[in-house]
């Protein structure tokens, strides 16, 4: 059980995530799987868990754990980034540190994998490796984002996502926003969207995400699931926060 004080509004929220071992987390592109990766790593790393983080999204050029790197070092995450000299290069680059962290995984080992079919593809290539652990591959969906409004696009990423990655996925996030302009029903809508997803797939709803400035805002009664606080740390290079 997490506990966050949130001081400056006099509230207090009580999580209940538990994930452990070795977590995938995909998503289409802009469904915010980054975000949520980063904020997982830093929340249970908080928690007094050991974390570590590998970056191997290969697509998006502005979205990267390997931007907050600073950040998550800080909190104690280990992130493991492909080589310097390859750090803004757009290719399948699997480091030995990215096989090492998977054979010898920490409590809780997270590996941001890139947006759609496409970026999932390199998890292919570390079939062999994952295939001897017992992993997690999570979907996170924006239901207010293009081609995940409806049941039938988000049916249609996950099976072009465990075609290309040669994994199933095993649980849901709701990662319902629209950046500077959400409110509490774009979160309730969200998790009612899920909610209809999880009954299609019969697959479980791991937690939903929320940014933690709206967590006051929100009823937390009408969730039966965990609650992500997100604190956002990425955006665009023409844009600050």
């Amino acid at each position: 059980m997490i506990v966050i004080d949130y001081t400056n509004n006099l509230r207090i929220v009580s999580l209940s995530i538990n994930m452990n071992g070795i977590v995938i987390i995909c998503g289409n592109y802009g469904s915010g799987k980054t975000e949520t990766a980063i904020n997982l790593a830093a929340k249970s790393r908080q928690k007094g868990m050991e974390v570590k983080i590998a970056d191997l999204d290969l697509v998006n050029p502005y979205f990267r754990t390997r931007e907050v790197r600073v950040y998550l070092e800080k909190l104690g995450v280990e992130v493991v980034l492909p080589p310097k000299k390859y750090m803004h290069a757009d290719l399948p680059i699997l480091t030995p540190a990215v096989a090492g962290m998977i054979q010898q995984p920490s409590e809780l080992t997270i590996l941001d994998a890139g947006g759609d079919d496409v970026g999932v593809t390199v998890l292919a290539a570390l079939g062999d490796y994952l295939s001897q652990k017992n992993c997690q591959l999570i979907q996170v969906i924006n239901p207010l984002r293009p081609f995940t409004e409806t049941i039938e696009g988000c049916l249609k990423i996950k099976e072009e996502i465990e075609t290309s990655s040669k994994l199933k996925i095993t649980g849901l996030v709701s990662n319902a926003n629209l950046i500077d302009e959400t409110t509490p029903e774009h979160i309730y809508d969200g998790y009612r969207f899920i909610n209809e997803v999880s009954d299609t797939t019969g697959l479980p709803i791991e937690f939903i995400t929320a940014s933690s400035r709206m967590i006051p805002e929100l009823d937390m009664d009408r969730f039966n699931c965990p609650v992500l606080p997100i604190d956002r740390k990425l955006v665009p290079p023409w844009k600050s926060i």
